[in-house]
This record gives structure tokens, sequence and C-alpha cells, in this order.
């Protein structure tokens, strides 16, 4: 398979995911997801943490994805949204780990398709040349707001 950034809004992609699950919803299989990744904070000369202070900190990063795929998955494409928001250093509540869970589509976009929220990125991946061109017609789709 071969991925390769997109360039296109990610809001508009979820905009009009939303919109064409509404009107069509048995054309795509749309899967959203958010991920919590807790580290302990690394020691680094920028931070001006001391031994103990590091203990009681850790680093939060989210990441949500949001996968659109054809309902039959035969025809080899995925387009993905890729939110990754960093939340900085954090009390510790006892928490390790990484921690995911299944959203709706509504939530991602409630939660992620904002503003300072953290970085978006769409992506494609492709089997071949006849997924790479449904992948172009999809893009125009989005970027027109034509629904099937």
């Amino acid at each position: 398979m071969e991925t390769y950034p997109v360039d296109v809004d990610p809001g508009q992609v979820v905009r009009w995911i939303k919109a064409e699950c509404e009107t069509a919803p048995a054309r795509l299989r749309v899967t959203a997801r958010r991920s919590r990744e807790v580290h302990e904070i690394p020691l680094r000369s920028e931070t001006h943490f001391g031994d103990e202070e590091r203990q009681d900190l850790t680093e939060i990063e989210t990441v949500a994805t949001l996968e659109i795929a054809p309902a039959h998955a035969g025809e080899g494409w995925l387009l993905s949204v890729v939110v990754e928001d960093e939340a900085g250093p954090r009390i510790s509540d006892g928490e390790s780990g990484e921690l995911e869970q299944r959203i709706d589509i509504g939530t991602f976009q409630k939660e992620f398709i904002r503003p300072g929220r953290g970085i978006a990125n769409v992506f494609a991946e492709v089997e071949n040349e006849a997924a790479k061109a449904h992948i172009a017609r999809l893009v125009e789709a989005i970027e027109t707001n034509r629904h099937g």
C-alpha cells in the first residue's frame, strides 16, 4: 500500500463525510477513535523540572483518527484524518500507557476539528492506480461539496 498526504482541509473532509453519511450511509465505512498516550516527562534542560516535580507530572498526547473506506473493502483505498494534540505536562493521576476509545463523527468534529486543538492532517492509502484515481475523485467531491 502506498501512503501519501492529501492537500485538503481536514474540517471540510469531516463536514462532507458527516453530510454524506446522512444522505448515503451504506456507501462508505466510517470509523473514528481517539487514543490518549501518557508518558513520563523526559529529562530535558529546557523543562527545568527536578526529580520530584518530574515524578508528579506526565505528558499527555491525544491522537484522534477518522477513517473513511469504501463499503466494499476490495476497492483498495482508505482516507484518514489524523489530529495530534499534545496537551503537555499535567499532574499525574496514576494512569499510564495508552487508552483507546471509539467515538462517533459528531464527537470527532466537536472535539478535534477546531482551532487550537492540535495538528490535523489528511492521508490516503491506496493499493493501485485505480484506487488512487478514486481518492482523487473523492477529494474533488469533498472540495466542491458534491454528494452522491
